[in-house]
């Protein structure tokens, strides 16, 4: 939905999934906390997330989910209450995947 312009406004966007079901998005003016679980849909990975923070200084939530073929992310992003889009995410250069 949103332009590289737009989506890099304060620092490159991205999205980490770290250890424990925690982690952080950061995009456009938002920067965020994300909890999420990893499933099995279809035979496929999926990880579900939730997220709360700061769009601008206004407080901010809302969901997502994503699955990961090769070295894409794929999936959707919610805003409660707001805007939604799709997006694709690529692994970060020298970054290694795993599984947790």
């Amino acid at each position: 939905m949103w332009d590289r312009d737009a989506l890099d406004l304060v620092v490159p966007a991205h999205i980490t999934f770290g250890k424990g079901g925690l982690g952080e998005i950061e995009l456009i003016a938002i920067g965020a906390s994300i909890d999420f679980r990893v499933e099995d849909r279809y035979g496929t990975p999926r990880v579900e997330f939730s997220w709360s923070g700061y769009d601008d200084s206004d407080q901010a939530c809302g969901r997502g989910w994503a699955c990961l073929a090769g070295e894409m992310l794929t999936g959707q992003l919610f805003i409660h209450q707001g805007d939604d889009s799709t997006f694709v995410a690529r692994k970060e250069a020298g970054r290694r995947a795993r599984a947790d």
